[in-house]
């Protein structure tokens, strides 16, 4: 009836025997063989739902990669952006304490930037630093521009035994790297011995590699954040200069209306310079940033009260008149450097015309006289 457990029993020497044998014989193969079959399925399925949960662990890893790529990458402030980078890793793969280090200037220490433990912290505040290439893992991956993994922190020769962080059993270090050059190191480290894995490295470096161009973004928006600061910064004082001038040499500061006709200002008012909604109103005169003039109002009422509009007419105009003032003003300075270059040319072409040393001098006295009328003027050759 298909149940290989029991045994057939016959007695005497007869066919029955030695059937009853072979029955015996063959349902103790087909027990063997059921039993080998069940462990060799046993064995399959078990390695099947390990790949599969090595599958599903990679697949939730480059998902967490991808979820840290698309937050970090909207990041341009280093100083936001490297911490955020720590409290995300740690968080999505359930680390216990990640840590960013950068090269100093001189590519002789790993300075901690950034960490999300505890202790990290703590390390952070006493501007926590590894030599290259002598202290710990994290300074032999700085160094090499290798990854190194530590299984069994104890018995790690490399490994540098920290009391920041005393509950660490693994730790894997990753470098950071723009092209082949190495800017620092990646710091990741568990409670757990053996936790990370050949294949971790090969997933975790592929982080690496994100952070690495996030940080790298970020450095070359403060670059470009610094050279426009100083941009605005030359420009700001090269326009306050330059104002400065076009006041020191123009006997008419300003213009001041009554009501019936304008009226030039020769010297500077005591009007006060603030913005304000009460008798008067001073609205500034603003280019790249700096004040170039006022534009003030006093009302024939004195209890005047300003308006929304009226206060927004004026600071338009006032900001107009600014720019219309700097148009002008580069016109004229464009009109002085044609008509200079014009007299110039003139003096080059008469001095060129003449044949002799005695000739170029004597032009050149004439055409500067011309120039500069009233003026006591000479010219020599130098002796040794």
């Amino acid at each position: 009836e298909g149940n290989i457990e029991l045994d057939a029993t016959a007695r005497g020497p007869n066919e029955t025997v030695r059937l009853a044998d072979a029955f015996n014989s063959m349902t103790t193969q087909l027990r063997g063989f059921i039993s080998s079959l069940e462990e060799r399925v046993a064995e399959r399925t078990a390695e099947v739902n390990a790949a599969n949960e090595k599958i599903a662990r990679r697949a939730e890893q480059f998902e967490a990669i991808a979820q840290v790529t698309r937050t970090i990458s909207s990041i341009q402030d280093r100083e936001v952006l490297l911490p955020r980078i720590t409290r995300m890793i740690s968080q999505h793969f359930g680390f216990y304490h990640v840590g960013i280090f950068l090269l100093d200037e001189n590519n002789k220490y790993a300075v901690l930037r950034a960490a999300n433990s505890e202790g990290g912290k703590r390390m952070l505040a006493r501007k926590h630093r590894l030599e290259i290439g002598q202290t710990g893992i994290v300074g032999h991956v700085a160094s090499t521009g290798n990854p190194r993994i530590a299984l069994d922190t104890g018995a790690d020769a490399v490994f540098f035994n920290n009391p920041d962080l005393p509950d660490t059993r693994s730790e894997m270090a990753l470098p950071l790297k723009i092209g082949p050059q190495t800017i620092g190191a990646l710091d990741v480290q568990s409670t757990e011995s053996n936790a990370f894995s050949q294949e971790d490295i090969s997933t975790i470096s592929t982080l690496a590699d994100q952070v690495s161009i996030a940080i790298q973004n970020a450095h070359l928006y403060e670059e470009a954040r610094e050279a426009l600061a100083q941009a605005e910064s030359a420009f700001r004082q090269m326009t306050s200069q330059t104002w400065k001038n076009v006041r020191r040499f123009t006997p008419v500061v300003g213009y001041r209306f009554d009501g019936n006709k304008p009226e030039p200002l020769t010297q500077y008012t005591n009007n006060q310079q603030t913005e304000t909604q009460e008798e008067a109103f001073s609205a500034p005169m603003r280019l790249r940033g700096e004040t170039i003039g006022r534009l003030y109002i006093k009302p024939i009422s004195e209890d005047h009260q300003w308006t929304d509009d009226e206060i927004a007419i004026i600071r338009a105009t006032a900001e107009r008149v600014a720019l219309a003032a700097e148009n002008a003003r580069l016109i004229l300075e464009s009109q002085k450097n044609a008509a200079k270059e014009q007299v110039i040319g003139e003096i080059s072409s008469k001095i060129g015309a003449a044949i002799n040393l005695d000739n170029i001098l004597q032009t050149t006295l004439r055409e500067m006289g011309r120039i500069l009328p009233g003026a006591e003027i000479s010219i020599q050759v130098e002796q040794e």
